[in-house]
């Protein structure tokens, strides 16, 4: 069934437009990635759902509900959760108390601070201690681990790989389909082509707040990905 329905979704800057027409659908339970370059519009989108940019009402469909212009708060509430690109930790509060931030929406499900920290050990270790005082992979565990704490049903995942060691991303990526299999769906944002498709089932290519390219992500084409992604001229030069 499909959980998340986005129909024509434009979004702007002032009098500058970001995203032109966007369609995109994610299905109960589902792992979708997001690839393109800086600039392509993937997080403009992501906020696009997560009600931090206002749009038309009926260009997002979530649960049967029309909710483009709904408030970020309110879009918490309903049950999408954004693990925002920086992290953007709580610098003054603990690993715990970031991650009981999450709590705010009081939505039931499977996620407690004892769930979370069965799926990253090393919060647990690092419970009270002040979240700058961790490493990149660690804090990046925390904001996921917030994000989760809300219960999503759609879970929207911001370049969630960005500047870390590929032995920390392998760790983050590990916990992904166990996250799926708490009954969430997930939306990656990731320029990392070759990890969006091995993580995703299926994929959306965005080039200049398009989108330019969408399928199945185990029958990908790399050739016709790079030339959706770099734009035709770019990948044959």
């Amino acid at each position: 069934m499909s959980l998340l329905q986005v129909r024509g979704l434009e979004a702007y800057y002032g009098d500058f437009q970001a995203l032109f027409g966007i369609d995109f659908e994610v299905y109960e339970g589902e792992i979708v990635a997001v690839i393109g370059a800086n600039g392509a519009g993937k997080s403009t989108f992501l906020r696009s759902i997560a009600g931090q940019i206002a749009g038309r009402s009926e260009s997002v469909i979530f649960g049967g509900q029309a909710m483009g212009d709904w408030p970020s708060h309110q879009v918490v509430r309903e049950g999408i959760s954004m693990v925002p690109e920086g992290r953007r930790l709580f610098p003054s509060l603990s690993v715990e108390e970031n991650l009981k931030m999450g709590t705010f929406a009081k939505r039931s499900g499977p996620w407690t601070l004892s769930r979370v920290y069965q799926l990253f050990p090393v919060l647990q270790e690092k419970a009270k201690v002040p979240s700058t005082t961790l490493s990149g992979g660690q804090q990046q565990m925390v904001a996921i681990g917030r994000a989760l704490m809300s219960n999503p049903k759609l879970l929207l995942c911001d370049e969630i790989s960005l500047g870390l060691a590929p032995s920390v991303i392998k760790d983050i990526y590990t916990a992904v389909p166990a996250i799926c299999a708490e009954g969430t769906a997930v939306v990656l944002v990731e320029q990392d082509i070759d990890m969006a498709l091995q993580a995703s089932r299926r994929y959306y290519c965005f080039m200049h707040g398009r989108v330019s390219l969408t399928g199945e992500s185990s029958l990908g084409e790399k050739s016709e990905i790079s030339a959706a992604y770099f734009g035709t001229e770019a990948s044959a030069a």
